[in-house]
């Protein structure tokens, strides 16, 4: 499924999919170690489970819902689909290896990219010259 020289931290892509959850987190920054400790997610790790199950006998399942920005990436969940909320939609991402040890929300932005039009009548000085259809 995965390319075999991809490396997270030195370990190959298979063998962090064969780890235990405390394996991973030794090799994650600090934060996100304690938030793994912590969260009691239970549903999210179900959905994971079933979905990935799904996954292995070649149906392609539809993307997980979360509005858990703040839910680390994990070896699980690699190659499935998730539709984070950004606050009015929900956008769909797939999780590759470079995304392992970070949040959702770095990659599912809240805020649109601003595209200028161009400038309508009575803009500029010159503008004003244009003639409007009548």
């Amino acid at each position: 499924m995965f390319m075999a020289d991809v490396f997270f931290r030195g370990k190959k892509i298979e063998e962090l999919a064969s780890i235990d959850e405390r394996d991973f987190m030794k090799l994650i920054t600090s934060r996100a170690r304690r938030t793994l400790s912590r969260s009691k997610n239970l549903q999210m790790k179900k959905k994971i489970k079933k979905a990935s199950e799904a996954k292995k006998a070649g149906k392609y399942p539809k993307p997980i819902k979360t509005h858990r920005r703040d839910t680390i990436v994990t070896p699980d969940m690699l190659g499935l689909n998730f539709a984070v909320h950004r606050g009015n939609t929900f956008e769909s991402i797939e999780v590759k290896p470079e995304m392992l040890g970070h949040y959702f929300g770095e990659f599912v932005f809240t805020r649109k990219r601003i595209v200028h039009g161009k400038a309508g009548i009575g803009a500029t000085k010159s503008s004003t010259a244009i003639a409007t259809k009548k």
